[in-house]
């Protein structure tokens, strides 16, 4: 059953410069970023991108700097408009919604968490949570007690009237979290929200959101420019390049079938077997019985149970029902590092 869609981005294009308009029509007549800039002096941003994100759940961008992440993100609460395109969010396009329509849609519908904090340093904590609430008119006590609602469940539980410079980078994200979650905005738009973070306290953060998430089932559109977080938090992941999307997929499909040579490079430091689940390259069998593996469970820790066992194969199994089968040779030629890109796909669906 295809997941419900809760922001769909349509033919999205953004050009920076002299007649942006007129600059559409060269670079869908094949004229290159590069070319568009020496030639003309404009700056392509987006690429005719088009991206379906599914309700509750977690779609991540990411790319290298310069690729059109960032400006993708701010278009769908329009603090960037679009040169030409269309941003749907249930049954509206926001590119066509009123100053006080958009207004609202920020106050209620969707929250942003930005990389930079983006605290007022002169309020406590609570407060900074509060501010959401403040704007949409919510009552000082309810806004005080939903506010504490939200630092206790980001960990911030005894800082509720600390100031910003009185916690620490990792901290202050929490508050911004806690800030986002507050108002009960269906979709979260986060932008590079843990990239100024310390990799431990990035990590840790990433558990706090995957465990929020586990029970909220936010709309969570997530930046990062780091494959490692994409794959880990990322249900479902677009690659841009150039403000082009050069591929849409799970991180399996991502890992297991490489669109280009450019994913293909992105991809080949990474982790296969931490990474690769074995739903995504199990066999069908006519096994009913033998030693079982949950479907979720990532190759390494399979391979390792399996070898373990002294089996060469294990019945693939979701919610105690057989649903294939894996054998280790399989797991083995799964997580080995492809040499290089061949254009062809890999034998995993």
């Amino acid at each position: 059953m295809a997941s419900e869609t809760k922001v769909s981005i349509k033919n999205l294009y953004k050009i920076f410069g002299k007649d942006p308009v007129g600059m559409i029509k060269h670079v869908q007549n094949g004229t290159t970023k590069k070319e568009l800039l020496e030639k003309y002096g404009a700056v392509l941003a987006l690429n005719d991108v088009n991206i379906d994100i599914p309700a509750r759940g977690i779609q991540v961008i990411m790319g290298l700097s310069g690729s059109g992440k960032s400006t993708l993100i701010r278009h769908v609460n329009r603090l960037i408009e679009p040169t030409s395109g269309e941003i749907i969010v249930g049954d509206q396009n926001i590119l066509e919604m009123s100053k006080l329509e958009l207004r609202e849609f920020r106050r209620h519908t969707a929250s942003m968490v930005f990389q930079k904090f983006a605290l007022l340093p002169h309020h406590t904590i609570v407060d900074n949570v509060s501010y959401g609430l403040t704007i949409q008119n919510v009552s000082k006590q309810e806004a005080k007690e939903r506010s504490q609602k939200w630092i206790d469940r980001v960990g911030l539980a005894g800082y509720e009237n600390h100031y910003p410079n009185q916690l620490s980078g990792g901290m202050q994200q929490r508050v911004g979290l806690a800030r986002a979650l507050a108002t009960d905005a269906e979709i979260l738009l986060m932008d590079e929200a843990f990239s100024a973070l310390d990799p431990l306290i990035r990590t840790d953060m990433q558990d706090v959101l995957l465990g929020l998430q586990e029970e909220l089932h936010k709309t969570i559109l997530f930046i990062t420019h780091d494959l490692d977080e994409a794959l880990r938090i990322g249900e479902n992941i677009a690659i841009l390049r150039d403000g082009l999307v050069v591929q849409k997929g799970t991180p399996q499909e991502i890992i297991l079938n490489p669109a280009d040579k450019y994913v293909t490079d992105f991809i080949k430091d990474i982790n296969r077997g931490r990474v690769l689940r074995v739903s995504s390259i199990m066999e069908s069998t006519k096994l009913k019985k033998g030693l079982e593996i949950d479907k979720n469970m990532v190759v390494e820790d399979a391979l390792q149970i399996i070898s373990q066992s002294g089996d060469s194969k294990a019945i693939v199994t979701e919610d105690g029902t057989v649903i294939g089968s894996v054998g280790i040779s399989r797991m083995i030629d799964a997580i080995v590092r492809p040499k290089e890109n061949t254009g062809e796909t890999s034998n995993y669906h």
